[in-house]
């Protein structure tokens, strides 16, 4: 049973116990900070698969199975490669959770992204885009982050996906 004042990460490992399910985690922007998180749970080893940083887009294509053209249509910052990469590290796995991070953390960068259709959007500093593949079903969404420092944003970013995971699961 988890104390009041334990992390979002000792919640999930006990939700995934009880489940008796693994996860995995394909991360970008976070570079690793959410099986970091995990493994400070005594018990991560009974729930933790392989997760794996995929920092460029050839890592994301080759480890995380994103297909070279949903960066090309979407913007490698697009919840179409949070799915992607979701799904594709979980399913690589063997993991019945999967969860993906890939952004603009900063301090500089952003995109504009043209569409197949020829039209523009703007993906600012301080944007990510979140993956959840749970057992079979993929959940996605965008958070900005603005006015954070870099590594503001990438525990932010860690921070809600371990508490979205506590509510999804």
């Amino acid at each position: 049973m988890t104390r009041m004042n334990e992390g979002a990460e000792y919640r999930v490992v006990e939700k995934l116990i009880a489940k008796g399910w693994h996860i995995s985690f394909a991360e970008s922007c976070t570079g690793g900070m959410l099986p970091a998180r995990i493994v400070n749970v005594a018990d991560a080893s009974k729930v933790i698969g392989e997760s794996v940083v995929t920092y460029s887009n050839e890592a994301k294509i080759k480890y995380a199975g994103v297909k070279a053209e949903t960066i090309d249509n979407y913007n490698v910052v697009s919840e179409e490669v949070a799915a992607e990469m979701a799904r594709g590290r979980a399913l690589a796995a063997g993991s019945e959770v999967g969860a993906s991070t890939t952004g603009y953390a900063g301090p500089s960068g952003g995109a504009t992204q043209t569409l197949p259709d020829g039209s523009t959007i703007d993906i600012p500093m301080g944007t990510v885009c979140f993956g959840f593949y749970i057992d079979g079903k993929v959940t996605t969404c965008t958070k900005h982050y603005e006015g954070m420092s870099r590594n503001e944003v990438r525990q932010a970013a860690t921070d809600f996906v371990l508490e979205t995971l506590c509510d999804m699961l």
